[in-house]
C-alpha cells in the first residue's frame, strides 16, 4: 500500500504517531517525528481511508489486525485505541463509504417536481463519485463479512437514501408500482457503475445519459403514463 504513503505526503498530511521508521510498500517513513501532531479525529480519518483502501482490494479474511496495524505504521495498541477491533474497523471503513457517496452525489430539488435537466445533474454527481473515489465505492456495494446483519444494514441504508431521494423527486413515494420499480433501478445502477469503473466500455458522460433515459422510462412504465 505505498499508494496510502504517497497520497498522505502528496497533500500534507503528517502520518499517524509510532515508535519507529515503518516500511510498507517498500516506502519508508518516519513515524515517530509527527507525533502528537493530528488531533484525533485526523488520525482516526487516515486510518479509515487507510481502510477504504485495504478492503477495496482484498477480503476482510484476507487482512489481520497486525497487517492494518503495520500499514499504518503504528502499533495494535494504538490501533485499539481508536477501534476496538478489526470488525469495528471495517464497520467505521463501510460507513465512511457511504458517507463519502451520499454526500457527494446530491443534486436540490423541490419534493415532486425533478425534472429531467435535475435527473441528469444527479446522475452525473453519482457517476462523478464513482469515477473519483472508485475504491470507497466498490468497497461500499461489495463489502461483506460472512453476512454480517450491520454490514448488510449499511449497504441497505446507503440504498434506501437513493431510492427515496429518487421517490421524492417524482412526488408519489406511496404508489406501489413505483417503488418496485425504483428499488429494482437502484440495484441495476449499482451493477451498472461497477461494470463501468472495471471495464470503462463508455465515457461518464455516456454512461449518465443512458442510466437518465432508462430511469425516465423506468418511472413513466411504474406511473402508467407517456414519456413526456
Amino acid at each position: 500500500m505505498a499508494i496510502v504513503f504517497d497520497m498522505w505526503s502528496m497533500v500534507g498530511w503528517p502520518l499517524l504517531e509510532g515508535e519507529h521508521l515503518a516500511s510498507y510498500g517498500g516506502c519508508m517513513v518516519d513515524v515517530a517525528s509527527s507525533r502528537n501532531r493530528l488531533q484525533v479525529d485526523e488520525r482516526r480519518a487516515q486510518l479509515l481511508q487507510l481502510g477504504l483502501e485495504l478492503f477495496a482490494e482484498r477480503t476482510y479474511d484476507d487482512i489481520s489486525i497486525d497487517e492494518i496495524a503495520r500499514a499504518a505504521g503504528i502499533s495494535k495498541g494504538l490501533l485499539y485505541h481508536y477501534f476496538p477491533g478489526k470488525r469495528a474497523f471495517y464497520l467505521a471503513a463501510l460507513r465512511e463509504a457511504a458517507r463519502q457517496l451520499l454526500g457527494e452525489a446530491v443534486v436540490d430539488h423541490e419534493p415532486g417536481r425533478a425534472s429531467i435537466e435535475q435527473m441528469r445533474q444527479g446522475m452525473d454527481a453519482y457517476l462523478a463519485f464513482v469515477e473519483k473515489r472508485s475504491v470507497p465505492y466498490a468497497f461500499l456495494l461489495r463489502g461483506d463479512v460472512g453476512g454480517d446483519s450491520e454490514v448488510r444494514a449499511v449497504v441497505e441504508e446507503t440504498r434506501r437514501a437513493f431510492f427515496e431521494r429518487i421517490l421524492e423527486g417524482v412526488g408519489e413515494p406511496d404508489n406501489q408500482r413505483l417503488r418496485i420499480a425504483v428499488r429494482g433501478f437502484v440495484g441495476f445502477v449499482e451493477a451498472a457503475s461497477l461494470e463501468w469503473i472495471e471495464r470503462k466500455h463508455m465515457t461518464r458522460q455516456e454512461l449518465s445519459a443512458m442510466l437518465v433515459e432508462i430511469c425516465v422510462s423506468t418511472i413513466a412504465i411504474a406511473l402508467g403514463r407517456p414519456r413526456e
